[in-house]
């Protein structure tokens, strides 16, 4: 077609595996080639491709995100033993997502797409909640062990200069047990929250952020002073600006405000709570299949990817032919929300406006009715059908 839209700079785009490869050409084919002149360089981030070149493929895709400040994921695979087997590797390769977040410093939003018909379990929230999950340390790089009775833990800590301070964790005089040492970095909280503060800009919502800090006194005190001289310095001005607010609490009244508030906020959280959360308000406004994915570098960079997995279980049958019903929803909006991005950033307003009107027609196909089954299972509407994994796509074709 002569009258594609044309993009002024590259995307970077990194493939994956299984299903959602599968999805990712369907996706190029039917819905973004056939519009848009895409300009983009392609990394394949499919695990037997990190294989053969010693995982440098992920590292060099991540420092192209950096390079081009737009990205747009496929789902991969982390390796376990039995993927080591399945597919005779070197070893068992790092997550690429990890790999990437170290890269570009980023933090982790995701927020669901809401379709009529699919309601959420809790009957107040009529708008998104977007969670953003700090995605480094704490308990995902902890140090821990199996204590024997009669030991004694400590923690240690030796400054630069050889000064060695201690304090007693527990004396384990009448009982084995265990022991779990972690750690962050002030490094590593500002840019969290200067990622957090920044996407709230960009995106005109409100930012909630909690730890427990009056347990916590030193660690998790620490996020919430970090967070409050980064607003006060650099942020104050800006939201009172944009019309919205920063607001800090503790976990547990976050957990009592987000069940009865009625959404339309950015929920920033530690780690562990992220990783929690997010499924949480996944399950709650109905599947991660519906979940958008965005890593945000304190410095600008953009990476989109789906919120799931692979898909496994409908790749397997995939390759025995047989039919499958996979919803490619949430890959769709991470090209949608790569290729509106790029646009935003090139002043290109047909390339913004596309991305629009391909996520209206991805919308008005589920909510006319014509969804994949694991939204046919949940959905309220009257009148619904179940189509396969290649049939909405082409459904969502026949309306852009």
């Amino acid at each position: 077609m002569s009258d594609k839209i044309r993009m002024t700079t590259p995307l970077v785009e990194m493939d994956g595996d299984e299903m959602t490869r599968i999805l990712w050409g369907m996706i190029k084919e039917e819905l973004i080639l056939p519009y848009v002149d895409l300009k983009s360089e392609y990394y394949d981030l499919a695990l037997t491709n990190r294989n053969a070149t010693d995982d440098k493929v992920t590292v060099d895709s991540a420092y192209a995100a950096k390079k081009y400040g737009v990205a747009v994921k496929c789902a991969t695979i982390t390796p376990n033993a039995q993927r080591m087997s399945e597919y005779t590797l070197k070893e068992m390769w790092k997550s690429p997502n990890g790999t990437i977040r170290a890269i570009l410093d980023g933090t982790v939003f995701r927020a669901p797409i809401i379709v009529k018909g699919i309601e959420p379990l809790v009957p107040g929230w009529e708008k998104p909640i977007t969670i953003a999950r700090h995605a480094y340390g704490d308990m995902y790089r902890n140090c821990e062990v199996k204590v024997a009775k009669g030991s004694k833990a400590e923690l240690v800590v030796t400054d630069k200069d050889g000064k060695v301070s201690s304090q007693m964790i527990h004396d384990f005089y009448n009982t084995d047990g265990i022991v779990q040492g972690i750690y962050n970095t002030d490094k590593s909280i500002i840019s969290f929250a200067k990622s957090c503060f920044n996407y709230a800009l960009d995106t005109k919502q409100d930012l909630w952020f909690a730890t427990k800090d009056t347990i916590s006194k030193t660690y998790d005190h620490r996020f919430k002073d970090i967070y409050e001289e980064v607003y006060v310095n650099e942020y104050n001005e800006k939201f009172n600006e944009a019309g919205i607010e920063y607001f800090y609490t503790l976990i547990d009244d976050a957990v009592a405000r987000v069940m009865r508030s009625k959404g339309g906020y950015i929920w920033a959280c530690k780690n562990y709570d992220g990783d929690v959360m997010s499924d949480m308000v996944a399950a709650a406004f109905g599947s991660l299949g519906m979940m958008t994915s965005v890593l945000v570098s304190p410095d600008g960079a953009y990476e989109y990817e789906a919120a799931h997995g692979t898909v496994t279980a409908h790749y397997y049958r995939h390759l025995k032919g047989e039919e499958t019903s996979t919803n490619s929803v949430a890959t769709i909006f991470a090209w949608t929300g790569a290729l509106r991005k790029r646009g935003e950033l090139d002043s290109n307003t047909d390339l913004v406006n596309f991305a629009d009107r391909l996520e209206k027609a991805t919308v008005g196909t589920i909510e006319d009715g014509v969804m994949t089954g694991d939204l046919f299972i949940i959905s309220s509407l009257a009148n619904k059908r179940k189509v396969n994994t290649g049939e909405f796509i082409r459904e969502i074709a026949s309306r852009i």
